[in-house]
């Protein structure tokens, strides 16, 4: 039951190792717009998802049903009011790293809300296992359990310029300006949430640059470090 915390800059193939690696061991992949649809789905019967999409969707009604429960236990324990219901989770959990990041006063998410949250829908969504979980904080919220497998992506700034461009289908000037913001707002996110700097190399297991090595290679490395990891 692998749980795999997939990390790093925009563009640096984070996303892309993390679907290898879903694909590679055949488990789930949750990222942000995941969760945030299974939020929605919360009290949703089970049952109405499209056909064409019926891997993504038997995902998505897992993590809602994980939601629900934790909506469940915030509500019997007296959560605080942004928890009381699916439109509160969602307003949660569809928070970029810009907007969680910036200094200002939100008068109904305050920062230990926010932290106190995340950290159990990551843990929530974990305890399954068979899962990749990609970014927000993910790494730092599971880094003390014993079976997950904590990975960084990097590129170097130019190549990520390149990629996000291409991806995206913007200018490279456009693309530069993202790169940037995003790098920004992500590292005063860590900063401000987690006192830490996102590329610590002590925060992961495997760190990889995949300007060197491709996406599906990236792939076989983390599945290794997978079963080495469960082996010990």
């Amino acid at each position: 039951m692998p749980v795999i915390t997939m990390s790093g800059n925009l563009a640096g193939g984070a996303r892309e190792v993390g679907g290898a690696v879903s694909r590679l061991l055949d488990i789930g992949f949750v990222d942000q717009a995941l969760m945030v649809q299974a939020a929605k789905r919360c009290g949703v019967p089970i049952g109405t998802l499209a056909k064409h999409d019926e891997r993504y969707g038997s995902l998505r009604e897992r993590v809602s049903q994980l939601l629900q429960t934790f909506l469940e236990r915030s509500a019997a324990s007296g959560g605080a009011d942004p928890l009381t219901g699916a439109t509160g989770l969602e307003a949660v959990l569809s928070r970029t790293y810009a907007d969680m990041a910036a200094d200002r006063v939100e008068p109904h998410l305050s920062d230990s809300t926010y932290v106190e949250t995340m950290t159990a829908v990551i843990e929530e969504i974990a305890s399954e296992g068979d899962t990749v979980i990609l970014g927000r904080a993910s790494q730092i919220i599971l880094k003390d359990w014993p079976k997950a497998v904590n990975v960084l992506c990097v590129a170097p700034q130019e190549l990520r310029f390149r990629r996000l461009s291409e991806r995206d289908s913007i200018g490279l000037e456009e693309a530069t300006k993202r790169v940037h913001e995003s790098d920004r707002a992500r590292g005063a996110f860590y900063r401000k949430f987690w006192k830490v700097e996102l590329e610590d190399p002590n925060l992961y297991d495997i760190s990889i640059n995949t300007w060197h090595v491709d996406y599906e290679a990236a792939a076989e490395l983390v599945a290794a470090t997978v079963r080495l990891k469960a082996s010990n």
